[in-house]
């Protein structure tokens, strides 16, 4: 029985309307989910969180290993109780955090040896290793060890790394068997291939033939040109088993979210979100706004007026600006509030034009605006 029940597909697009059934109760796919590296979404209570609505958050297998370690996580009883968040969590194979620090790191067909970014501390991580990491931390999603490639590599580096993805897939599978009950979560297959159409369309069959509840496609968003990710993204989906949650990995913004709804993608996260606000720029429907900006010193109005975060209701513009430009804690939290109750009001409203079959309307409106007025 699939883990997604889809509701309905938009007659004007791919996009599909869904209910996503994990351990920590359902969520209403499509579906942004924010970023919480190390159990805690950076700068916001999980209280605000809840009360946006968000019913699944991610956290970071590598992160969560080296701090604060499989010990802590095992007195806890798992991540769930150690950070007090009583919802789902996704948790990432610690894959890309490997791929991104490729200085420190080797990959052989075992796994992958590296050293920890923090102390220098050496660690080896094998598919089955992953797995059982995201057991202790009681993951409701968890990823498969994949190798995660950069844009123009050459075929062959690509391929060889396509078949020690699909090797560790089959272990990761076998290990997840061999815990049993122990680990009640969902584990999902990562599809790579690069750039290479061949490569994407034999990793999508192959996986989606395997005994993954749900896919994520990877190796994307990772310093592409955007032509070229919407190609492989629509590409990709299209040999995806449509009865799986599909699961995009690592974006965020606005006009990226609506390319892969559009390509029927049920999931993304990215840490977007939280860093611009971090930075002071803030997601309104006519686009960014840097609040660092001197248009912003004496405006009276609210980030956005149909807004109902707690900078909406109780601050201006100008109070944010000051905020901001004194590099107050504030400021960076209330846009980090702001920005995921915008992204969570943005899938909402994403759903109900997918239940209207609307949706192609609703991104062409939607996206015409964004870039139009862009500050």
């Amino acid at each position: 029985m699939s883990i997604l029940n889809v509701i309905k597909t938009d007659s004007t697009s791919k996009a599909r309307l869904g209910i996503l059934s994990l351990n920590h109760g359902v969520v209403e796919t499509p579906a942004f989910m924010p970023v919480g590296t190390n159990a805690t979404v950076k700068g916001i209570y999980h209280d605000k969180i809840r009360e946006i609505g968000y019913k699944i958050i991610l956290a970071n297998t590598y992160h969560l290993y080296l701090r604060p370690g499989l010990e802590v996580l095992k007195d806890f009883n798992g991540v769930h109780n150690f950070s007090s968040w009583d919802r789902n969590i996704l948790t990432d194979s610690g894959g890309f955090q490997v791929f991104s620090l490729s200085q420190l790191r080797k990959i052989s067909k075992d796994g992958v040896k590296f050293q920890s970014h923090i102390d220098g501390s050496k660690h080896v991580f094998t598919p089955e290793k992953v797995v059982d990491i995201q057991s202790i931390i009681g993951s409701d999603i968890a990823m498969c060890l994949d190798v995660c490639t950069p844009p123009n590599i050459d075929y062959k580096a690509a391929r060889d790394a396509w078949l020690i993805t699909k090797d560790w897939a089959k272990r990761s599978l076998e290990e997840k068997k061999r815990l049993g009950e122990s680990f009640p979560g969902n584990l999902f297959g990562i599809i790579q291939g690069n750039f290479y159409e061949d490569l994407r369309k034999e990793s999508a069959l192959t996986l989606s033939e395997m005994d993954f509840p749900g896919l994520a496609i990877g190796g994307l968003s990772v310093g592409e040109e955007k032509e070229e990710f919407i190609h492989f993204l629509s590409f990709t989906a299209e040999y995806t088993d449509p009865s799986k949650p599909r699961y995009v990995m690592g974006i965020g913004s606005p006009d990226y979210i609506l390319e892969a709804v559009d390509n029927g993608i049920d999931l993304f996260d990215c840490v977007l979100a939280t860093r611009m606000a971090r930075n002071g720029t803030v997601f309104t429907d006519d686009g960014p706004v840097v609040l660092k900006k001197a248009i912003h010193k004496f405006d009276h109005r609210p980030l956005e007026e149909e807004c109902s975060c707690t900078c909406c209701r109780e601050y201006t513009r100008a109070y944010m600006h000051h905020l901001i430009k004194c590099n107050e804690m504030l400021g960076g939290m209330l846009a980090t509030e702001h920005n995921l109750a915008y992204l969570f009001r943005l899938m909402q409203r994403v759903r109900e034009a997918i239940r209207e079959d609307r949706f192609k309307e609703f991104k062409k409106e939607y996206l015409e605006r964004y870039y139009a007025k862009a500050k």
